[in-house]
């Protein structure tokens, strides 16, 4: 039975497990044998991203020790999965021993829907979801990882469901991580921007593939009063 390794990042693991589950339910309806190593804590990009190296490098050199046997790696976040396969080569650049162990685990890194499409190579995973979504495509999974039609292929495929485009679809949030309390009025502007094109698509729910993103936009969603629930693409996919 082939084997997958979760990691599941510290906003899924502090606030939203379910994602989690619902990642699990997924991948063991399709035939894999899932494992969580329970050592596995931060990809490191927090640090990383406000200028702390030294002290991203110690906790990517940890994320490298628990998954280096791993057959796969897979992550529910388009954000931290590009902090693995994007920025650890520049984190280790004067570091011989961990810029090889990197590019040796870089092939079994993958973002959950790639995954789903490019290892399992299945686009219809047996899900049912009844009701109007539309999809918010995050920065790091979008840029920096290319991802934008796969999550909509998949989505394609749920039974009952009906994808709406918002305009602009591609556009930030506004969370950006410690952007959102940095630069609060403009993290604030940016999300209503995005919360009116959710709203004009009539969807009943928006989904993406970073709960960062989707954290940011619930709270301004339901301080809105606007009843528009935000969701995960695996806990969609989770749906039967």
């Amino acid at each position: 039975m082939p084997r997958v390794s979760l990691f599941v990042t510290c906003i899924i693991d502090q606030l939203f497990p379910q994602v989690g589950l619902a990642m699990c339910a997924v991948l063991e309806r399709l035939g894999y044998q899932v494992d969580f190593p329970e050592a596995q804590t931060c990809c490191g990009q927090p640090a990383f991203n406000t200028g702390y190296r030294e002290e991203a490098g110690g906790v990517a050199r940890h994320f490298l020790e628990v998954f280096r046997d791993a057959e796969y790696v897979v992550i529910p976040s388009g954000s931290c999965t590009a902090m693995i396969r994007r920025h650890y080569a520049e984190l280790f650049a004067r570091e011989p021993r961990w810029r090889e162990e990197t590019e040796r685990l870089l092939p079994r890194i993958r973002e959950f829907s790639t995954f789903l499409l490019e290892v399992a190579r299945v686009a219809d995973v047996g899900a049912r979801f009844e009701g109007v979504v539309t999809f918010h495509d995050s920065c790091h999974g979008l840029r920096e990882l290319g991802i934008k039609e796969g999550p909509r292929r998949l989505l394609a495929q749920v039974r009952g469901l009906t994808l709406r485009e918002m305009e602009p679809a591609e556009e930030c949030c506004g969370f950006g991580g410690t952007f959102a309390v940095k630069f609060p009025e403009i993290s604030g502007g940016m999300a209503q921007t995005k919360i009116e094109a959710i709203r004009r698509t009539g969807a009943e729910a928006v989904v993406g593939i970073d709960s960062s993103c989707l954290l940011h936009l619930r709270g301004v969603l339901s301080r809105a009063g606007l009843g528009i629930q935000t969701l995960h693409l695996a806990e969609v996919l989770a749906h039967q």
